[in-house]
């Protein structure tokens, strides 16, 4: 008897973190939202309005990166631009699907440092919809952002990452 209790009792606990497993991650992501942290944007679109700060320059790096297994090719068109907070930019990046089937892509938007991802506000981003591929098809996406006057004064360098995932084979 007392072994079924105990069988029931570590079924239930492993069932319990199984899921808390799951749990973990939409979890996570609300928290960063909420805080910042880990440098992660809002994926929807802000109303921004302009108001140039021209005495500061802000240095902001674009990298790419792919998830596991990805088929992609996957590349920001520049490696950086100097921009002052306030005023909307345009950056690109490029992608082509390297196989010779439809695929479906999802990219996945970081900023950092942690503290410069709430005044990161992106406008228009390919990050917001997924993105359809032909096979072979090569595509440029663009974002439009600004970096808010308010970002702390000793933030010099902020670096937009994208990390980006097939949805679909």
């Amino acid at each position: 008897m007392r072994h079924r209790e105990l069988t029931l009792k570590l079924v239930a606990l492993t069932v319990g973190m199984f899921f808390f497993g799951f749990a973990l991650v939409p979890l996570y992501d609300v928290f960063c939202e909420l805080t910042g942290l880990g440098g992660k944007t809002s994926n929807t679109a802000e109303a921004v309005e302009e108001r140039p700060d021209e005495s500061r320059t802000i240095r902001v790096e674009f990298l790419a990166s792919l998830g596991e297994f990805a088929p992609w090719e996957f590349r920001p068109a520049r490696s950086s631009m100097e921009i002052h907070p306030g005023k909307l930019y345009e950056a690109t990046y490029y992608a082509r699907n390297l196989t010779d089937s439809q695929l479906v892509g999802q990219a996945v938007a970081s900023v950092a440092p942690g503290e410069a991802a709430e005044d990161f506000h992106k406008v228009e981003c390919f990050c917001f919809t997924q993105q359809q591929f032909a096979p072979q098809e090569a595509k440029e996406m663009k974002v439009v952002f600004m970096i808010a006057p308010e970002l702390p004064t000793y933030v010099d360098t902020v670096t937009l990452s994208y990390t980006f995932f097939a949805l679909s084979e």
